[in-house]
């Protein structure tokens, strides 16, 4: 999809009724109407406005009368004028003219990206543009040239300038089950709106792990799972979940007697499936996949956290470079472990659990077998 323009001469009016507010009511007044100045061959009952090119420009003008109740503000609108401009370049959009992307996950399961902004970027350039772009206003520095922009955006994730990352924002259709919902909310920085069984009746739909990945408790970690439990176990942990399961059921007896939906939702487990439209600037969701993807992470969470992360990839693929090589891939250093490391003596701490990560990052530094070595 390419908006490439049209003849710096080519304008339209337009006509319809506009809707006039005050603080009482709103209400449609036939007379409004939003003008654009038209050329010669043009008539009040065009319905399109041809793109423009780089040369062109226009003033939007409201002329309202005064609707009842409304009289003072109608006419100060109506003073209002609103300059339009075309694209410096002609525009594409980010997705191709998609109407949504979508990843399944597990059995019922989905991450789609319905939306972008921006959706419209200059053609032969991606969403990273709005980062720069963003960026830039700060010293007053136009657009550069692409490689520039990389050096920028790298930049910016390394020195944790966030708010140009701020600039770009996603839009999701997730589906998962409630126990990983109640785990993703808690990242409270986007804008949710959830399937609600308030209103609706919950689907029959529930999540049921491959019996190899029916793990065993973690004795280093209180809140994961470890290696794969015992079959004998993991297959009673299956009949577990088929008895709980069954109850849907009774679930929708209970409804077409009557029940209400608020309550007969009380006795549905947490691994039926919920949905819900999420949608988050750039900036956090990536505080939200360094978290979610990180092998420390549930593994059903950290599968929703790829499938997010391969959306996002072509849609801003400089940042995405950045955040592989800066936060997933990268490591935060602190004080003792800085000083271990300068003087290649132990971290001067009592704590286990600090000892314990501080070993961890020397296996991932290699420091353990450059020790073997020695």
């Amino acid at each position: 999809m390419r908006h490439t323009g049209a003849s710096p001469s080519t304008c339209s009016v337009i006509r319809w009724p506009l809707r006039a507010c005050s603080a009482n009511l709103c209400d449609m007044s036939e007379s409004n109407e939003l003008s654009i100045p038209a050329t010669p061959d043009s008539t009040a009952s065009d319905a399109t406005v041809p793109a423009s090119t780089p040369a062109q420009s226009s003033i939007l003008t409201v002329a309202a009368t005064a609707s009842t109740g409304g009289a003072g503000l109608d006419a100060r609108l109506a003073a209002i004028r609103i300059t339009t401009k075309p694209p410096d370049a002609p525009m594409v959009d980010i997705m191709g003219g998609d109407g949504r992307r979508e990843v399944k996950v597990h059995d019922h399961g989905l991450v789609a990206l319905v939306d972008v902004m921006p959706r419209m970027v200059p053609e032969g350039q991606t969403a990273d543009f709005a980062i720069v772009q963003a960026a830039r206003v700060s010293y007053g520095v136009g657009t550069k040239q692409v490689s520039h922009d990389r050096g920028l955006i790298r930049y910016l994730a390394r020195h944790r300038h966030s708010t140009p990352f701020e600039m770009v924002e996603f839009k999701f259709h997730c589906v998962m089950p409630v126990f990983i919902a109640r785990q993703w909310i808690r990242h409270r920085t986007a804008n949710v709106n959830e399937y609600s069984a308030r209103y609706s009746i919950v689907p029959d739909r529930f999540y049921r792990p491959e019996m190899e990945n029916v793990r065993r408790q973690s004795t280093a970690n209180r809140q994961g799972g470890g290696e794969t439990l015992d079959e004998a176990t993991a297959i009673e942990f299956m009949a577990y979940l088929d008895a709980v399961e069954s109850q849907y059921g009774k679930y929708t007896e209970l409804l077409e007697k009557g029940l209400t939906r608020e309550q007969a939702r009380m006795g549905l487990p947490v691994n039926v499936y919920t949905e819900w439209y999420w949608k988050c600037d750039l900036h956090n969701i990536m505080h939200f996949l360094s978290l979610r993807m990180d092998p420390h992470a549930q593994a059903e969470i950290r599968d929703y956290a790829l499938a997010m992360f391969a959306l996002i990839q072509p849609i801003v693929p400089i940042a995405s470079e950045a955040f592989l090589d800066y936060r997933y891939g990268g490591m935060l250093l602190s004080r003792l472990e800085i000083e271990a490391l300068r003087t290649g003596g132990e971290i001067a701490t009592g704590n286990s659990r600090e000892r314990d990560e501080w070993e961890e990052k020397r296996v991932r530094l290699g420091l353990d077998e450059e020790d073997d070595r020695v």
